[in-house]
């Protein structure tokens, strides 16, 4: 890895405007690269947007997917790319071969750099999970991507890191959810529309145990324990009928928070990334003495198929 700067942005998408959630995209890059970062991110399927397909029949599905690269999304984002010279992060649902997957692309200019699947996919039933960890090289960087859910399971991390990434983008649609853990639940969307009025309702909800005290309680643990750089990605607004608090951040080796979104609205932070702060961190030290040895338990098969569960209660699929 080198030094590099990255941005992470967040904005309001609208459910299913692609034309639209792509010009916010090429908006944001541009005033990311004003900002001088070499690397743009942005959040899970902010393409299409999220939340509004849990109910979608699989025929709707696919009518809002597309295959990647050669689809017009992919196509645009690699024209922006080229526009604003850096390469560019984001998601969207891609068709293949009859299947649809939540997925996550790297593109610079005109190249695919990296196509990743969500391991672990709920949002709608027809949504198929991927089944491999995906690391690249960008600018001279060795990366990673996990989507959202993928980041909760712990073990996905670590084999990311092990497998050389020393950056890991953690694209999300979160926070501000139902929950049984004390302090959570969705946010009133008035708080929104009169954000302008009135911020700091809204704010303490963002800040508080909806939002950034309960990403407080692992996000900086993530990149601690292995590590890495990670690039947290988050819509912020209305997402379909809830409330996203944004709260986008870059956190570095020792889990500090060393760019963040504070926005009540679209927005975008770039931090520098030194490669110094990786080898003396306390994750690679963990690595280094692992006891893989004693571990055969965590790759036992279990005695029943592994089952993704949201927190919440999804819509039921078409």
């Amino acid at each position: 890895m080198r030094d590099i700067r990255i941005a992470a942005a967040q904005f309001e998408n609208r459910n299913g405007d692609k034309a639209y959630n792509l010009q916010r995209i090429r908006e944001l890059s541009k005033q990311a690269v004003e900002q001088g970062a070499e690397i743009v991110s942005f959040h899970e399927c902010c393409i299409p947007a999220y939340t509004f397909v849990q109910s979608f029949s699989k025929e709707e599905l696919a009518d809002l997917s597309e295959p990647v690269p050669n689809g017009p999304s992919t196509q645009e984002l690699m024209k922006i790319s080229q526009e604003v010279g850096v390469p560019i992060l984001a998601g969207l649902l891609e068709l293949d071969q009859g299947e649809i997957y939540n997925t996550y692309i790297c593109v610079d200019g005109t190249e695919l750099v990296a196509r990743y699947r969500k391991l672990h996919a709920f949002v709608n039933a027809h949504v198929a999970s991927g089944n491999e960890y995906v690391v690249f090289d960008v600018r001279d960087c060795r990366c990673g991507i996990l989507i959202c859910y993928d980041n909760n399971i712990i073990e996905n991390v670590r084999m990311t890191t092990m497998l050389g990434a020393d950056i890991i983008f953690m694209p999300h649609v979160t926070c501000c959810l139902p929950s049984v853990m004390p302090g959570r639940g969705l946010v009133d969307p008035e708080l929104w529309h009169n954000r302008d009025r009135d911020p700091v309702r809204l704010r303490q909800e963002f800040e508080g145990p909806k939002g950034k005290g309960w990403l407080m309680r692992w996000l900086p643990a993530r990149a601690y324990d292995n590590g890495i750089y990670a690039i947290f990605t988050n819509p912020v607004g209305m997402d379909d009928d809830e409330v996203k608090p944004g709260l986008s951040m870059i956190l570095d080796p020792y889990g500090e928070i060393i760019a963040e979104c504070t926005k009540l609205g679209d927005d975008v932070v770039v931090a520098l990334c030194t490669a110094e702060k990786i080898p003396p961190s306390s994750g690679r030290r963990y690595i280094r003495a692992r006891r893989p040895d004693l571990y055969g338990k965590l790759v036992e098969a279990p005695k029943e198929p592994p089952v993704t569960q949201p927190g919440w209660e999804l819509k039921p699929s078409g």
